[in-house]
């Protein structure tokens, strides 16, 4: 029997690349994206390729009954829903002075609280089935803190500790929960620094260079594969820049 996962923020970087990994994989999928249907489309359509089903879903994460919908509408297409990875994420790059209240909320909404509603709305289905496996991506920011990056770290720690604390509470069901703090990924999220900046960082990197939004989605496919004894962990996938 296939095995199925709901993705949010799969129209594009590490989203987009897990759900490829996946459907290489052979899981079925529901692929949920923020505004571009187009971009959603296309991975899509280059996840059916590997022969699996796949359905999409364009919605506003930082509304809570987007969750409802989501997994409401997952669930009358598949008969099961053994994977959650929250991945939906955005950023505000700039001194916590020029962050506005607005912005603030949103990146809260969308970097965490979705997480939550997303959970609540999944969780008794994987309960009743006796198994699941929850991931959430998260950062190296979320365990050390960025400077100008104040909203996104908050949120990054926050859901570090919601994984932890849902691992405990989720455990006895058979459903396991473990977060992945990437470092630096070559994606769109990091277009807003330069060249330059990209290169230092690198520095900092024992690997000496970014990770590929592929690379990190065989990771993601790799944990999967994971027993569900490994439940409650943050793993660092980082090229050691956090040691």
């Amino acid at each position: 029997m296939s095995k199925t996962a709901i993705i949010t923020g799969a129209s594009k970087g590490i989203g987009a690349a897990t759900s490829l990994s996946l459907a290489k994989r052979g899981y079925d999928l529901f692929l949920c994206g923020n505004h571009s249907s187009e971009e959603l489309t296309d991975v899509c359509t280059k996840c059916k390729a590997a022969g699996v089903q796949c359905a999409t879903h364009t919605g506003d994460l930082s509304q809570p009954e987007e969750a409802t919908t989501i997994v409401k509408q997952a669930l009358s297409l598949y008969p099961h829903i053994d994977v959650l990875i929250n991945n939906a994420g955005i950023s505000y790059v700039g001194l916590m002075q020029s962050l506005s209240v607005e912005d603030w909320h949103r990146i809260v909404s969308v970097n965490l609280s979705a997480a939550f509603h997303l959970c609540q709305q999944i969780v008794p289905h994987m309960v009743q089935q006796k198994q699941g496996k929850i991931l959430n991506i998260s950062s190296i920011w979320g365990v050390h803190g960025a400077s100008c990056e104040v909203a996104y770290s908050t949120t990054k720690g926050g859901l570090n500790t919601f994984t932890k604390a849902l691992a405990k509470e989720l455990a006895p069901s058979g459903i396991s929960v473990n977060a992945i703090a990437c470092g630096m990924i070559d994606t769109q999220m990091n277009a807003a620094f330069s060249e330059e900046e990209i290169a230092e960082i690198c520095e900092e990197i024992p690997c000496g260079r970014m990770a590929s939004a592929a690379e990190t989605g065989d990771f993601i496919a790799l944990l999967l594969e994971a027993s569900p004894y490994m439940t409650g962990q943050i793993i660092g996938f980082d090229g050691g820049w956090g040691v």
